[in-house]
């Protein structure tokens, strides 16, 4: 099993942020589940990184050419596989996981998330998507998502398919142990 992990390449002001990354990275090699990443060696990427190569765990990052320099492509991971855009990225990542987890970051993390949760939503993979609210990062965009199913833009049965926890071992078995509903279509005819 891989997991494909959406992090910030900046490490926050918090050092529960990088306490976290390297816990989540740690807990995923010992469960023997690989990572799927963004492939650099900066911020919460990079601690995420070495976390799951020094404890002897998969590590398989996608870059894209143009950020290789920025994000400074990570040469110690198991795999690293190097793309022109950030499409070929997240098509590439979602391809090879099995799974996925956001911890904090920024707008490029947020829209890594909401993508492969929309995906779910549409049916174009039965993977779990989870959202790991480290230190209460996500309580603000925990609220709004609430609102939108208040509002009437988001069904709470679609609410219900982003898995959001604050502890990653608890996060780390809900993602492990998921189970696709059978025979069911994520949208129903009328909301196509």
């Amino acid at each position: 099993m891989r997991i494909c992990v959406y992090l910030g390449s900046s490490a926050g002001t918090n050092p529960l942020y990088r306490e976290a990354a390297d816990q989540f990275g740690t807990l995923l090699a010992q469960r023997g589940i690989g990572l799927v990443y963004g492939g650099g060696t900066v911020g919460l990427m990079g601690v995420i990184a070495d976390a799951v190569c020094a404890a002897g765990g998969e590590v398989i990052g996608v870059i894209p050419e143009a950020l290789r320099a920025r994000e400074h492509d990570h040469q110690g991971i198991s795999e690293l596989h190097v793309v022109q855009t950030m499409h070929e990225r997240k098509a590439m990542m979602a391809n090879l996981a099995d799974g996925f987890v956001t911890l904090p970051g920024g707008i490029g993390t947020f829209e890594e998330m909401f993508e492969a949760w929309c995906w779910s939503q549409l049916g174009y993979h039965n993977k779990p998507v989870g959202l790991l609210d480290v230190g209460g990062f996500y309580s603000g965009l925990r609220q709004f998502i609430d609102n939108v199913v208040d509002e009437g833009f988001l069904q709470p049965r679609h609410r219900a398919m982003l898995i959001v926890e604050k502890d990653p071992e608890t996060m780390i078995e809900r993602i492990a142990n998921f189970v696709p509903p059978e025979n069911e279509h994520w949208l129903g005819a009328r909301d196509v």
